[in-house]
């Protein structure tokens, strides 16, 4: 009796983390560059303040990301919130009184498009977990 057998299929974990680590890294490394290039700029339209706390925001997404990629689940609240406060720092400069290019031409609903990448990730990650 002959038996057939399907082709191995990629391991459905194996999936999930891949889908984290690129979907993390690209956002790890869109963060350091940003970073990179506000050390280098010395632009103080926006403020000192305001640069301050987009660091600082810029430098906990780094963090959390890292930390999810590395399986922590704690991260993913930490992720949240740090996305979260740099969102609501755009819409800070967008409604508010900071001055920032960014704003200039924009809608005020495309600031949420930094929502997409982040629950894809929690998505993967928590279906990864079942």
């Amino acid at each position: 009796m002959t038996t057939i057998t399907a082709p191995p299929q990629p391991a459905p974990h194996l999936v999930q983390r891949l889908i984290i680590l690129a979907l993390a890294g690209l956002l790890i490394f869109y963060h350091i560059t940003m970073l990179a290039n506000f050390s280098r700029s010395h632009d103080p339209a926006s403020g000192a303040l305001y640069n301050g706390v987009q660091g600082a925001l810029r430098v906990a997404i780094i963090v959390s990301l890292t930390l999810v990629v590395l399986g922590k689940r704690f991260a993913l609240w930490m992720m949240w919130l740090s996305i979260g406060g740099l969102i609501a720092t755009h819409y800070w400069a967008h409604f508010g009184m900071v001055e920032a290019d960014f704003t200039a031409g924009r809608h005020p609903l495309s600031y949420l498009k930094g929502l997409i990448f982040p629950s894809i990730i929690t998505t993967a990650f928590l279906y990864r977990r079942r």
